[in-house]
């Protein structure tokens, strides 16, 4: 409900005070060719997850692959959309307010502008999306691939001390901040805990939720307990936008 009321607030602030539109102007425009620089070698293994919901651990193997060292920001998500649906600006600022629907779509375009084949197929009225595994382009991690890389080899529930790792409830000052400001964990990615949650691609529960994807890592706004590797939150792909949730890219290793 707070969750709500807090968007809320954040549509009339946005209507009542004049928001900065953002175009070609107001970017220095981010290479395509170096974002690959910006992915980082995540190296095979085994990750046990857990759902507390219904008391269920299990184990997943993880294929080499690659994912960004942080969030897309602002900039990048503009370069390829033409589009800036963050509540907090700054180029730098992790793009916020988007969907899982949104991200994939993002993926999409991303993938073309770099000649590569996208990941995942729309129906003509983008309802249906399936997603093809063999595609060489960039997509979202699963929800495996995601706490294993937070994790990058910890056992812990975090990867250092919260403060030095992630922006949230206590040291936001109750927005988002520029991507990689934070501590790294061992394994060079930024943000994972902290500043804002990231879409992954799995189904939470189709049996009972339907088609709600997964989203995990904590946000500004998130109390210490909410910023943790292990956590896991849903919602629906197509409708729900907030202003603590992202997302990152990955792409399969061996299509390097």
């Amino acid at each position: 409900m707070i969750r709500g009321w807090r968007l809320e607030i954040r549509k009339i602030l946005n209507k009542n005070n004049k928001q900065r539109i953002l175009n070609q102007d107001n970017f220095n425009m981010p290479d395509i060719s170096t974002i690959n620089d910006q992915m980082v070698e995540i190296p095979g293994g085994k990750i046990e997850l857990r759902d507390d919901r219904i008391k269920h651990n299990w184990s997943v193997e993880i294929e080499p692959f690659l994912l960004a060292r942080f969030p897309v920001t602002q900039e990048l998500y503009f370069e390829i959309t033409k589009e800036s649906p963050a509540s907090f600006k700054g180029d730098k600022k992790p793009v916020e307010t988007v969907s899982w629907k949104d991200a994939v779509i993002f993926c999409n375009l991303f993938s073309e502008k770099a000649g590569l084949q996208p990941c995942y197929y729309l129906s003509a009225d983008s309802t249906e999306i399936t997603f093809d595994p063999k595609a060489n382009g960039y997509r979202l991690p699963t929800e495996a691939e995601w706490e294993y890389a937070c994790k990058a080899g910890t056992t812990g529930s975090r990867y250092g001390e919260i403060d030095t790792i992630a922006w949230y409830k206590d040291n936001s000052e109750g927005m988002t901040h520029d991507v990689a400001m934070k501590t790294p964990n061992s394994w060079g990615l930024y943000d994972m805990l902290g500043n804002v949650w990231e879409w992954c691609s799995d189904i939470y529960d189709e049996t009972v939720y339907g088609s709600y994807r997964i989203f995990r890592g904590g946000g500004w706004c998130d109390e210490v307990r909410g910023c943790l590797a292990t956590n896991r939150r849903r919602s629906h792909p197509s409708s729900f936008k907030i202003d603590d949730l992202g997302f990152r890219v990955a792409r399969n290793l061996k299509d390097k």
